[in-house]
C-alpha cells in the first residue's frame, strides 16, 4: 500500500498542467503499476516434512539420531500421516522415540519395521497448531554396512489442515542422504593392489591385501568375512605382511586385522572389498520401425538391470556389412564404441546391412554385448536375397512367395482352360448352325403339320434364310476374332565378437580383447574346402580392445578361424579354433556377381508375367464366350419367333377347315370320318395354341442352361 502511495505522489509532482500528453502518459503508468500489484501472484505456502540432519558421514557400527520435523508454513493443521522409508540393508532402527512429539493424540500405534525399512506415524492435534520445525519423532539408527543411505517420505504421507474439510496441505518433502563408511583404521594400514578403492566395485575375484609392517610386530590376527566390523580372535596368523584370497564369491566382503606388539593386541583395521564378476542381465534390442526398414535413421531401444553393483552406462557401435570405397573401409580401421542412451537415433544410413552392437556396463566394469542386424532397403517394397518379398515390416519368404505364385498360375490356368472350352463350344455351335434340341423338335413338329395341312412355302423360305444368315454371321465373326614355451607366456587374444553366419554377399568381421594394450593381433582364416589360409593383422587400443573388418567378400564355404598375439619378440600360442560358415547368396562369374536376390527376382517376375498372360488369355475367352453366347441367344429367339409364326399359320388353316366342317354339319348329318376329322383338328388346334404360348419359357430355360 505504501508503495502505491509513493508512486501516486511521484506521479502528481511530475504533472505539468500545460502538458496534457505527460498527464496521459503518467495515467497509463499508474494503471500499469496498479495491474502489476493486483495480478502478481504471492508465494504459495504449504506444509513440509523435514529430516535433520539432512546429510552426514557415519561409520559402520556407530549410531546417529534423525529428527522428523514439521513446518506448517503459517497455516493451522490438526492431523498428519508420516510414512518414512530407509534402506534396511544398511541401517537398523534401534531406538524410535515419540515421547516428545507435537502429536498429542495417536490415532494408531507408531509402527517400525527393520525388515521392510519403514516408519509409520499417524496422529492428530485436536485444536490445531501452527508451528515451524516442530519435532514429530526422533529415530536412532545403527549403521550396518558401508554405502549410501537415502531416507525418503513416501507419497502416502499427508498433512491435514484445520479447516473442517481434511484438506491435504503437504507439498514439500525434504529427504536425507547419508554416507556410511568403515571406522578409521586403529590397527595396521591395509592396502590392496587389486581392489584399492573401498567404495568401488571390481570384477576381479582374486584379492591381494597388504599391510604396513614398520614396527617390530610379533604377529597378526585377521579374518575375511561378510560382516563390516568383525573382531579377529587373539590367535596369531604369523608375521607376514600380505595375503591373497582367490575365487572370492560376488558381494561385499571385509578384511579385519590387528597386530600383536609388546605383549598386547592393538586396535582393529577394517577394509572393505566389493566384487562383481557377473555381467548385467540379458536384454533385447528393439529396432524401430523394424529390423528391416526403408527409414534411413532407425531408432535403437535397449535396457537392462544389474542386481549387484548396478548399471553405469551403455555403449553402441555400428558396423557396415558392405565394402567401403573410402578411407573408412581400410581393414585396419577401428570401429569404436560410443556412449549412448536409449532410445538412440542412428545416423543417416546408406542402403545395405549393418550390425548394431550394444554393451551394458555395470559398476565393476563387466559388460554384456548384444548384436542385432539392420537391413536398410531403398523402398517400402522390395526383394531380399535372404528372406524374400519385403512389404514394409512384412516379410514373405521365398518358398511361400514362389509357392503362392505357382498356385496362382495353376488356378488361372484352370480358369482359362474352362473359359476356352466354353468359348469353343459356343463357337462350334454357331459355325455348324446347330439349334438347341427343343428348338429342333419344334421345327420338326412344324414340318409335320405343314405336310399335313398344306404348304407354307414362305415360312420355310424364311426359316432357311434365317439359318443361312446365322451361319454367315458366325463365319464373319470367326474371321474377325482369330488371335613358448618360456618363462613368460603371452596369452592369445580373446575373441568376443565374430560374424559366424554370413553370406558371400556380406562382410566378415571379428573383434575381442588382449591382456596388454598395443598388442599386434593376427587373425588366421582357413577355407576347409580348398585348404587356403589367409592372415590379417590389427593392433589393440589403449583398453586392450581390437576389431577387424574385412573389406571384401569371402567365397562360400566352411572356415575355421584362430588368433595369435605378438608384443615385441614375444608371440602367444594360437587361440582355440572357431568355426564360421559363409553361405552362398550370390553366384560369381569372374569379377561379376549375380546374387540370389536377382535370380529370385527373375523367377518371380517370370511367374508374374505368366500370371498376367493367363489373366489376359482368360479375359479374352470369357469376353468372347459371353459375346457369342448373347448372339446365339438372339438367333435362337429369332428362330423361335419364326416357329411361333409358323404354328400361327397352321392354327389359321385348322380354324378355316373347322369352319368348313361346321357349315357342312348344318345342312346334313356329318359322317363318322368327318367327326373323327373334327376331333383331330381340335386336338391339333389345342396343341398349336399351347406351342405358341410356350416359346417364351423355352427361351428362358435355354438362357439358364447356357449360363
Amino acid at each position: 500500500m505504501h508503495n502505491k502511495q509513493g508512486l501516486l505522489t511521484f506521479a502528481l509532482r511530475a504533472i505539468d498542467g500545460n502538458n496534457l500528453l505527460r498527464v496521459n502518459t503518467i495515467r497509463a503508468m499508474l494503471c500499469f503499476f496498479a495491474l502489476f500489484f493486483v495480478f502478481v501472484p504471492s508465494k504459495v505456502e504449504a506444509a513440509a516434512f523435514l529430516l535433520s540432519p539432512s546429510s552426514g558421514t557415519f561409520t559402520v557400527g556407530s549410531t546417529f539420531d534423525v529428527q522428523i520435523l514439521l513446518d506448517t508454513e503459517g497455516k493451522s493443521i490438526n492431523a498428519l500421516d508420516v510414512d518414512l522409508r530407509f534402506p534396511p540393508g544398511q541401517l537398523q532402527l534401534v531406538s524410535p522415540n515419540t515421547s516428545v512429539s507435537i502429536i498429542s493424540l495417536w490415532t494408531s500405534q507408531p509402527q517400525f519395521n527393520n525388515e521392510s525399512g519403514r516408519v509409520h506415524l499417524q496422529g492428530g492435534i485436536p485444536r490445531g497448531v501452527n508451528v515451524n520445525n516442530a519435532l514429530i519423532a526422533k529415530l536412532t539408527f545403527r549403521v550396518k554396512s558401508v554405502g549410501t543411505a537415502i531416507l525418503t517420505f513416501s507419497d502416502v504421507s499427508k498433512v491435514l489442515l484445520n479447516d473442517g474439510l481434511g484438506t491435504d496441505d503437504l507439498r514439500r518433502q525434504e529427504n536425507a542422504v547419508y554416507t556410511l563408511v568403515l571406522p578409521p583404521p586403529a590397527g595396521p594400514i591395509v592396502v590392496s593392489e587389486t581392489h584399492p578403492n573401498q567404495s568401488e566395485w571390481y570384477a576381479n575375484p582374486n584379492i591381494l591385501l597388504s599391510w604396513a609392517n614398520h614396527d617390530p610386530i610379533q604377529g597378526y590376527s585377521y579374518i575375511f568375512d561378510e560382516e563390516p566390523i568383525s573382531i579377529p580372535d587373539d590367535t596369531s596368523e604369523g608375521s607376514r605382511a600380505s595375503i591373497v584370497y582367490k575365487s572370492v564369491p560376488d558381494g561385499k566382503h571385509y578384511f579385519h586385522i590387528k597386530a600383536f606388539r609388546e605383549g598386547s593386541w592393538g586396535g582393529i583395521t577394517h577394509f572393505a572389498v566389493k566384487t562383481d564378476t557377473e555381467p548385467p542381465a540379458q536384454f533385447p534390442l528393439e529396432i524401430l520401425p523394424g529390423r528391416r526398414t526403408n527409414v534411413r535413421n532407425p531408432i535403437v531401444k535397449f535396457g537392462t538391470t544389474d542386481t549387484l553393483s548396478g548399471l553405469t552406462h551403455y555403449e553402441l557401435k555400428l558396423v557396415s556389412l558392405q565394402p567401403q570405397n573410402n578411407g573408412d573401409g581400410d581393414p585396419g580401421t577401428q570401429f569404436f564404441f560410443i556412449e549412448a542412451e536409449s532410445p538412440y537415433i542412428l545416423p543417416t544410413l546408406a542402403v545395405g546391412s549393418y550390425d548394431v552392437f550394444v554393451r551394458a556396463y555395470d559398476k565393476a566394469g563387466n559388460y554384456l554385448e548384444v548384436v542385432k542386424r539392420i537391413v536398410v532397403t531403398p523402398r517400402f517394397f522390395g526383394f531380399s536375397s535372404a528372406e524374400g518379398l519385403i512389404l514394409g515390416p512384412l516379410v514373405v519368404g521365398w518358398r511361400w512367395l514362389l509357392g503362392a505364385l505357382l498356385f496362382l498360375v495353376l488356378v488361372l490356368g484352370y480358369i482359362a482352360y474352362w473359359f476356352k472350352k466354353k468359348h469353343d463350344a459356343v463357337h462350334d455351335a454357331r459355325e455348324a448352325g446347330t439349334l438347341p434340341e427343343n428348338v429342333s423338335q419344334q421345327l420338326e413338329e412344324l414340318r409335320r403339320y405343314k405336310s399335313k395341312y398344306g404348304g407354307v412355302l414362305v415360312l420355310l423360305l424364311f426359316l432357311a434364310g434365317s439359318l443361312f444368315t446365322l451361319s454367315g454371321t458366325q463365319k464373319a465373326h470367326a474371321q474377325v476374332e482369330n488371335t613358448v614355451d618360456g618363462v613368460v607366456e603371452l596369452a592369445p587374444p580373446y575373441v568376443t565378437t565374430l560374424s559366424k553366419n554370413i553370406t558371400n554377399n556380406e562382410i566378415f568381421y571379428v573383434g575381442g580383447e588382449t591382456e596388454i594394450r598395443g598388442t599386434t593381433v593376427t587373425i588366421f582364416t582357413q577355407d576347409l574346402t580348398s585348404g587356403e589360409t589367409a592372415s590379417y593383422s590389427v593392433t589393440s587400443d589403449k583398453n586392450g580392445e581390437w576389431f577387424y573388418r574385412h573389406n571384401s567378400f569371402l567365397t562360400p564355404g566352411k572356415y575355421v578361424l584362430w588368433t595369435q598375439a605378438k608384443v615385441g619378440n614375444l608371440t602367444s600360442p594360437p587361440s582355440a579354433q572357431m568355426e564360421m560358415i559363409v553361405a552362398r547368396a550370390a553366384i560369381v562369374f569372374g569379377v561379376s556377381r549375380i546374387t540370389f536376390e536377382a535370380l529370385y527376382l527373375i523367377a518371380a517376375l517370370f511367374l508374374l508375367v505368366v500370371i498376367m498372360l493367363l489373366a489376359i488369355y482368360t479375359f479374352y475367352h470369357a469376353y468372347h464366350h459371353r459375346r457369342k453366347h448373347q448372339l446365339l441367344l438372339q438367333e435362337v429367339r429369332e428362330a423361335e419367333e419364326s416357329i411361333k409364326r409358323g404354328f400361327a399359320v397352321i392354327r389359321r388353316d385348322i380354324e378355316r377347315e373347322l369352319v368348313v366342317l361346321k357349315s357342312g354339319k348344318q345342312s346334313r348329318k356329318p359322317t363318322p370320318e368327318e367327326v373323327a376329322r373334327e376331333e383331330e383338328l381340335y386336338r391339333d388346334l389345342k396343341d398349336a395354341e399351347q406351342r405358341i404360348g410356350k416359346e417364351v419359357w423355352d427361351i428362358e430355360k435355354l438362357e439358364e442352361r447356357e449360363e
